[in-house]
């Protein structure tokens, strides 16, 4: 019996050592995984986006010297779903996905972009309303019992920000049916930031939230005419966090978190509309956190 046991012990620790090793030459000397699948929140249309990262798949394949494969979800839920099934090891996620990530799977927050706007790691939500609207605020828009437009479900900037200013602003919004958001007479979720402005532009919605340096660059490409919309209300939200499965380790995260910081083509950041890139840490997260428990968006199953 005993000899029974010792074989087992054997067999199990030579099963380990030989999953040990697997896993050792899955890695690259910076400790990244040979193939690093990096996955992205599709904060304007899916193809946009993908086109847009491709820049950036290029810089970090060549500073950690890996081949990078892009995942564009077709919604901010599919990434967190992609990450805790292990279909990607690093994501751009903004804020409010990031606490939602927490939720299901281990995740380390890496950095944040400097925002080219604010000088900060803090960006802009804002409510907007079309430039020939009568409302000034957000509660004349509360009073006239307007239709709202939100972003994705999940969107920091887009869903869970405007919620807060609406919330400030003695709006009723339901924490367990989101599409409820009384005095409001209609609640749409667009899906992007690019979708809000133009369903306010339209008239399909009188106001709508979202990320206001995605205003300012829809407006610079000529989706959206210049002064065609007027922000209302804003709140500063801290920057979306890039993060990565935190079983890959801290060599990988110390590698990856180093190739956005070190990231200094001019070009480069233009693209990302970053001036730099800082670390960031989960107690950066904790007001986005707390604004997610008390408005009911701490789920990715809506």
């Amino acid at each position: 019996m005993k000899r029974i046991r010792l074989l087992i012990c054997l067999i199990a620790i030579s099963l380990i050592s030989a999953c040990s090793a697997a896993d050792a030459t899955q890695k690259n000397e910076q400790g990244v995984p040979e193939e690093l699948r990096v996955g992205i929140i599709p904060n304007v249309a899916p193809d946009k986006q993908r086109l847009r990262y491709e820049p950036l798949k290029e810089y970090l394949a060549k500073e950690l010297d890996t081949k990078v494969e892009l995942f564009v979800a077709t919604d901010y839920a599919g990434v967190v779903t992609a990450l805790a099934a292990h279909k990607i090891d690093v994501a751009y996620l903004g804020g409010l996905t990031y606490v939602q990530a927490q939720e299901q799977v281990g995740v380390t927050p890496l950095v944040t972009e400097v925002d080219r706007e604010t000088g900060s790691k803090e960006y802009l939500s804002g409510i907007v309303v079309r430039d020939d609207a009568p409302y000034k605020n957000t509660k004349d828009l509360l009073e006239a019992k307007g239709k709202f437009a939100f972003g994705d479900v999940s969107s920091t900037s887009g869903s869970l920000y405007p919620r807060v200013m609406l919330d400030a602003a003695g709006a009723k919004c339901s924490t367990s049916t989101l599409a409820q958001c009384p005095p409001l007479s209609k609640i749409s979720f667009t899906g992007g930031h690019d979708a809000t402005a133009q369903a306010v532009a339209n008239g399909s919605a009188d106001a709508g939230g979202l990320e206001v340096r995605i205003l300012h660059r829809l407006e610079r490409e000529g989706s959206i005419p210049k002064g065609r919309l007027r922000i209302v209300e804003t709140e500063k939200v801290m920057g979306y966090p890039w993060v990565m499965r935190s079983e890959l380790g801290g060599k990988a995260a110390k590698s990856i978190s180093s190739a956005f910081t070190r990231m200094k083509d001019p070009q480069l950041l233009n693209l990302l509309q970053a001036k730099g890139y800082q670390r960031v840490t989960p107690a950066d997260y904790e007001a986005v956190k707390q604004h997610a428990k008390e408005l009911g968006l701490l789920t990715t199953d809506r």
